[in-house]
């Protein structure tokens, strides 16, 4: 996968700021693509897409809230305009609240917000890339689901069903849009250092009461950039037989 040709590729990538997302803004610029750097963070991700400016790579930066639908058409507009077209999607954007807290103290809020990002996040950047993936001709959207609520199960409740749905939801759209050349990948990666996972270990240290350096630091986790290698092999040509869910460690 290593020197994966993603040369003039229109890629937005939701979630872009940090961790998985952001490593694969770096690396699809670095294989060639025009880069969208989306995410409601701010200075992360205008400092992403400006690394990537630094470094030759083309990719600007738009603030975005994956749950609120006029931000994501505004973005996806405004993509199509700035990169004349779309022709990939990663959606990577999500959240992790309620990491050991039983099912009966699950906020509904903290529930809600889960499922608006991570769920619905992920239905709203399709609905509004799918068009215009159809007038570009080709389409590749690689939904960042997990194995937590795809294989296994979750230490926080609302993130793996809402990662359950992620991956339902990218089955059911590989199967309707197949016919408009638009391929759909599910991605669930495994144990991987980002901080979203982070801060997924804090949580379940102030629940068990164990010493956070020493849970960390016994803690086998992957590199974002070794994630992002396998979205940059998706997103390319080389996978055009590439079908159903992929795990990575």
């Amino acid at each position: 996968m290593a020197g994966t040709n993603l040369k003039g590729r229109r890629i937005v990538i939701t979630g872009g700021a940090t961790g998985i997302g952001r490593a694969s803004a770096i690396h699809c610029a670095a294989s060639g693509a025009r880069v969208a750097v989306a995410d409601v963070n701010e200075a992360d991700g205008a400092e992403c897409a400006a690394q990537i400016r630094e470094n030759g790579g083309d990719a600007w930066f738009a603030r975005a809230d994956v749950s609120a639908e006029p931000d994501v058409c505004a973005l996806m507009a405004e993509a199509e305009r700035r990169m004349d077209g779309i022709d990939a999607l990663v959606t990577a954007a999500g959240i992790a609240r309620d990491s050991m807290v039983p099912v009966e103290d699950v906020a509904e809020q903290v529930w809600d917000d889960t499922m608006d990002v991570n769920l619905k996040g992920s239905f709203l950047a399709a609905k509004h890339a799918v068009p215009a993936m159809r007038r570009a001709g080709r389409g590749v959207i690689v939904m960042i689901a997990s194995g937590a609520g795809v294989t296994g199960p979750s230490s926080a409740i609302s993130y793996g069903a809402s990662k359950g749905g992620v991956n339902g939801l990218g089955m059911t759209l590989a199967a309707k849009l197949r016919g408009d050349g638009i391929r759909v990948n599910v991605l669930c990666p495994g144990e991987i250092e980002t901080p979203l996972k982070l801060d997924i270990i804090q949580q379940q240290v102030a629940a068990l009461g164990e010493d956070a350096r020493r849970r960390e630091g016994n803690s086998d986790l992957g590199e974002p950039e070794g994630v992002a290698k396998v979205i940059a092999f998706l997103l390319s040509d080389a996978a055009d037989y590439v079908r159903g869910p992929i795990f990575t460690r």
